[in-house]
């Protein structure tokens, strides 16, 4: 099978060489799906950097959200059957990246039936980072004021359409003024072009000087130092990631002076510690869905031959929404 795999860190288009390999075999409660769709997150910009707090061996496949449809299985699996189209996480280091990969089987789940194949590979992490940082970690109440960085990016977008429909006013932050009118199609109510507007004054002239009860924050550094000027007495900020570049140094006498709460939020440790967790947040995602009340914003797919430019331009912060590789699914693994 053909695999794009890291041989040695760097940018995505440097990192990256589309190798043939086995495929890889299924070990008690796993799962091997030919990939429809991977989904391309910011941390396989890290993983291709060596910046990512998992580091697999090298060389590995990266991609760790998929699409794909089952084609073997674990002698112990009985909760899927061969054919099954599932989502879920990949099981590095046979990554999403790749014509076939390895999932675990307690983490593949059924994708909303009319999703087409890139919607359903982004319908997992984003969603479920967004739907656990608001409900469970920052307990969002109708009627507060959610402010979310990138909102035109993967997860802000899935955090703009949840903030929405869970009662908040949403104001979200877009760069630059062609992502505006995402951003309002997702459901913010007050759009902000960080390139030309400061987020801090208008959130201060929306809230009349209160500040945002909950500040979703996936881009770490200098947004991150900014939040803590405009977030409400008692209000919450989660910390979702650093796409930035710039992991934040929280001043913590700021915190206590100004009665606010530092959330972090890596979503990856409920597959081990909480998994049942996971599995609610995906049942309540998947009626949202099945009731049209969300969808990913997908807004290009390459092909399997093209995926390092696709990887190379989400590194760079020019993409909107999520980006997907599809693989030719007409192609014949060499086993």
């Amino acid at each position: 099978m053909r695999s794009w795999r890291v041989h040695s860190f760097g940018e995505p288009l440097a990192s990256l060489s589309l190798d043939e390999i086995p495929l890889p075999s299924p070990g008690p409660g796993e799962l091997v799906v030919r990939v429809l769709s991977g989904n391309a997150n910011f941390a396989d910009v890290l993983l291709c950097r060596g910046e990512y707090q998992v580091r697999p061996p090298i060389p590995f496949t990266p991609g760790i959200e998929l699409c794909g449809e089952i084609v073997a299985m674990g002698v112990d699996v009985l909760t899927h059957q061969i054919g099954d189209r599932v989502i879920g996480c990949a099981a590095l280091p046979f990554g999403g990246f790749s014509e076939y990969a390895l999932m675990a089987a307690s983490g593949g789940f059924a994708p909303p039936p009319d999703f087409n194949h890139a919607e359903a590979a982004a319908f997992h992490l984003g969603y479920q980072t967004a739907w656990i940082g608001l409900t469970r970690r920052a307990d969002i109440q109708p009627g507060e004021t959610l402010l979310v960085h990138a909102a035109a990016g993967g997860v802000g977008s899935a955090a703009v359409q949840l903030g929405k429909l869970l009662g908040a006013l949403v104001i979200g932050v877009v760069g630059g003024e062609g992502k505006c009118d995402i951003a309002r199609s997702l459901g913010a109510d007050v759009v902000i072009d960080r390139k030309s507007e400061d987020f801090v004054e208008v959130v201060h002239d929306i809230t009349n000087g209160r500040g945002a009860d909950v500040i979703f924050d996936p881009v770490g550094g200098e947004t991150y130092r900014r939040s803590t000027k405009c977030i409400a007495f008692e209000g919450r900020i989660i910390v979702v990631g650093f796409a930035g570049g710039e992991i934040s140094a929280a001043p913590l006498n700021h915190a206590l002076v100004r009665n606010y709460t530092i959330v972090g939020l890596h979503w990856g440790l409920y597959l081990t510690r909480k998994v049942e967790v996971v599995e609610e947040c995906q049942v309540q995602l998947t009626r949202l869905a099945n009731e049209g009340l969300i969808r990913p914003l997908i807004s290009e797919s390459s092909s399997i031959e093209e995926l390092p430019e696709l990887l190379q331009r989400l590194a760079d912060g020019v993409t909107i929404g999520r980006v997907s590789m599809a693989c030719d699914l007409q192609f014949e693994s060499r086993r």
